[in-house]
Order: structure tokens, then C-alpha cells, then sequence
């Protein structure tokens, strides 16, 4: 590969890390709009999902007795949930289902 192959290559990858970054923090503020409950439950949805997914990948544990635990932390998940205002998500675009359907004869 020629050297200026490389260095464009490089130049290339940097502008994209860098863009890629300077994206990521034009979407950071709406995060941290939500006050410190929804911050509380929201790590505890993350905490609970990660317990969870650490039984059901554990084989050595017996399904009898890790099945209610799964099963309470999926109902309690759901209920930190409810608890959750809905998402109010700003975009560019309209939304697909806003638009008329597609009927082909």
C-alpha cells in the first residue's frame, strides 16, 4: 500500500473519531434534563436487567431456583417502568406512522 494511501487512511479515521464524538455530545444535555428520580430509577432498571441477565447466563445455578428470581426482577423492572414519564423523543423527520400507507394492487 502506497504511503499516501496510509496517510489518507489515518486522516481519514481521525476525522471520523473526531466527528463521531462531536455528534455524541450534541444529544449529552438531554440526558441529564431529567431529574435525580428518573436517574435513580433508571440505574435501577439497568441494575436489575443486569442481574437478571447474570442468572440466566449462569448454567450452574438450577433453573428452579433462579426462575422466581428472573420472574420478580422482570415484574419489578416493569413496575420502575410504569413509573417512568414516556419517552419524548425530537426528530427530524416525521414519524413513519404519520405518513399514508402503501397500498400495492
Amino acid at each position: 500500500m502506497p504511503a499516501c494511501r496510509r496517510i489518507a487512511l489515518c486522516i481519514a479515521m481521525l476525522v471520523g473519531c473526531g466527528a463521531s464524538t462531536a455528534l455524541a455530545d450534541e444529544f449529552w444535555p438531554y440526558y441529564w434534563r431529567h431529574d435525580s428520580g428518573w436517574h435513580v430509577v433508571h440505574r435501577g432498571i439497568y441494575e436489575m436487567e443486569n442481574r437478571s441477565a447474570a442468572l440466566q447466563a449462569n448454567p450452574e445455578i438450577d433453573d428452579g431456583y433462579k426462575g422466581p428470581i428472573i420472574t420478580g426482577l422482570r415484574a419489578d423492572i416493569r413496575g420502575l417502568n410504569a413509573t417512568l414519564p414516556p419517552p419524548q423523543w425530537r426528530w427530524t423527520t416525521p414519524c413513519c406512522y404519520g405518513r399514508r400507507p402503501i397500498h400495492i394492487p
